[in-house]
């Protein structure tokens, strides 16, 4: 059986649009919002980085206004969490490993994406990098918590070692799937290990 790229890339968009619009409702949750309030965040979290980047790259109208099903999944993970949310131990753990996944997954198809879209490599990364993050931002300012991209642990960096792994595997021509999972999993697994050691990059503004 054949890889499809566009299948597999399209079912990885799905699942980090689902992570990141769990992550906003969980975020959502510790405001103690309502039901509403949790899908209206949630939303705004799991489409915000794409919608950024399809304006940017002017492929328009944006994906989710193309193809809806991209708006119901959002709304409909950000209901499920809005039950399930009470049941957690800790809802900010749970935000925090939820914006992780969706991180790597958005940095990876957010660069094959722009890649497709005929852009050069370098703004491939940057588009990559964009996707991943926006989402949480707009998350974060919804509801006035604390900016995720503040936090002294690799956060950015994270999204941008996903997105050049995924680039350069491409370049060197392995399988697509190789792409894929390869960044996704250097993405990910730096941002745990940011996450549980609490690393960070040099800073001479930081004071310890």
């Amino acid at each position: 059986m054949s890889f499809d790229i566009t299948t597999a890339v399209n079912l990885m968009g799905l699942a980090a649009v689902a992570v990141f619009a769990i992550s906003g409702a969980l975020d959502a949750g510790r405001q103690k919002m309502d039901i509403l309030g949790f899908m209206l965040i949630g939303t705004a979290t799991g489409i915000g980085g794409g919608t950024l980047r399809d304006l940017f790259l002017g492929n328009v109208p944006v994906f989710w206004i193309r193809e809806p099903i991209w708006m119901l999944i959002c709304l409909v993970a950000s209901a499920a969490t809005y039950f399930v949310a009470p049941r957690l131990a800790s809802l900010t753990r749970a935000l925090i490993w939820m914006d992780a996944i969706g991180l790597a997954l958005f940095a990876v198809v957010g660069t094959e994406i722009a890649l497709n879209f005929g852009t050069s490599p370098l703004i491939a990364v940057c588009m990559g990098v964009m996707t991943a993050t926006f989402g949480g931002i707009a998350r974060d300012v919804l509801c006035g918590s604390n900016l995720t991209l503040m936090n002294e642990e690799l956060y950015i960096t994270t999204a941008l070692a996903g997105s050049v792994v995924y680039l350069t595997l491409n370049y060197l021509g392995l399988p697509d799937s190789y792409d894929l999972i390869g960044g996704f999993i250097v993405g990910f697994t730096l941002r745990a290990l940011a996450i549980m050691f609490k690393i960070k990059l040099p800073n001479h503004y930081r004071r310890e």
